[in-house]
């Protein structure tokens, strides 16, 4: 693509930018479209990956960048590092966290209704279907905040003093899944009470990141020291499986301080992906078998950190901004931003509107679907 055409391809997406989800759901003839929210800084508080602000894509045209929103946040004279993204289509907000904070931002007009400076600071949250609570980690500190969805107020406080670093919610609201930097523990919080009630583990190491499948039957996590991930019953709390990534050698990694920092099931659970910082490859497995069958290895532009999926698992989204089709493993396309420059962030998230309402949204975690 010549440097001319590449203008000219920006310059039509930003004008078509310039109207929001609403005015461009009208034209497909299911009125349904699918984005990708992309919030920035993402790779700690790297602005050469994409700047400051949230950005979406349209996955409907070729994951072509269609706006940048602006938020108090991005407009700090020195933006913080984004930790995370979660999104409700149900009550049509988008939440992310910074170092210190927690914003809320409108779906439908895009503007930002509220931050909340949390106590102990804030990293990678998850929230709850309905989207009533958020359950927030502080920044590594010993507690998580259960915060209302609605308000940014804190209703309860969880203390697993754990070293509080990622977070997930169950598809059907009803437990949540606590792991912090210093423990091998996952701890499981119910819903209703907000009490852990069990821990799955120990692993073999601290707990990074992780993902359940839809079942909360099992859990996929990456831990220190190994390139691969440990597979734990959430129900027993047990120890099941170790995989190691074959055919590659740990290396020295820029970020995250562990081999594999990054890892997601399809949601329809046919597949674990697993990322490998060294070797700058997702490695992905068969999860129809168990333990999990090593397939195939895809290389990236950068060191990935984290992976996601859409919705329908047709695609795979590393932190490294490529686009990549799960059926082949070919890499479709890569998230570039108005001015062209590579978009690499942890933090994305897919949003579905319909007539210019969100209806569906996924999830920054690689969660398992299947049967929802």
């Amino acid at each position: 693509m010549s440097k001319m055409t590449r203008a000219i391809l920006i310059a039509a997406t930003a004008l078509l930018g310039l109207a929001g989800p609403a005015t461009q759901a009208a034209d497909t003839d299911k009125g349904e479209r699918h984005f990708l929210y992309v919030v920035a800084p993402g790779i700690r508080n790297y602005l050469e990956f994409g700047g400051a602000g949230v950005l979406f894509f349209d996955r409907d045209r070729g994951h072509s960048f269609v706006k940048r929103i602006q938020t108090p946040a991005s407009r700090e004279e020195k933006p913080e590092n984004i930790k995370g993204v979660c999104a409700c289509a149900a009550t049509r907000k988008l939440y992310f966290t910074t170092l210190k904070k927690l914003s809320c931002l409108d779906l439908v007009n895009e503007k930002t209704l509220w931050e909340k400076a949390l106590p102990g600071g804030c990293d990678r949250m998850s929230i709850t279907p309905d989207g009533q609570h958020l359950y927030v980690p502080s920044l590594e500190g010993p507690h998580w905040h259960v915060v209302d969805g609605a308000t940014g107020d804190i209703v309860a406080k969880i203390e697993p003093k754990s070293g509080a670093h990622n977070t997930v919610v169950s598809l059907d609201g009803a437990e949540a899944y606590l792991a912090g930097l210093g423990s091998p523990l996952l701890s499981v919080v119910d819903c209703k009470t907000q009490k852990v009630v069990r821990r799955v583990g120990p692993f073999s190491a601290a707990v990074r990141p992780f993902t359940v499948n839809a079942a909360r039957r099992l859990c996929f996590v990456n831990v220190n020291g190994l390139l691969g991930f440990e597979i734990g019953d959430l129900v027993s709390g047990k120890k099941l499986h170790r995989v190691e990534v074959q055919g590659f050698k740990q290396g020295k990694v820029k970020r995250h301080g562990c081999p594999s920092h990054g890892v997601g099931l399809t949601p329809d659970e046919r597949e674990v992906w697993v990322c490998d910082a060294a070797n700058q490859r997702v490695h992905v497995f068969d999860a129809t078998v168990m333990p999990p069958r090593q397939m195939t290895s895809i290389a990236l532009r950068e060191e990935p950190g984290w992976v996601t999926f859409s919705l329908d698992s047709k695609h795979a989204y590393p932190s490294t901004g490529e686009v990549i089709d799960t059926k082949t493993k070919k890499i479709v396309a890569a998230l570039r931003d108005e001015k062209g420059r590579e978009v690499h962030s942890e933090k994305m998230v897919e949003v579905v509107f319909r007539d210019g309402v969100p209806v569906r949204n996924g999830d920054q975690f690689g969660l398992g679907r299947k049967g929802r």
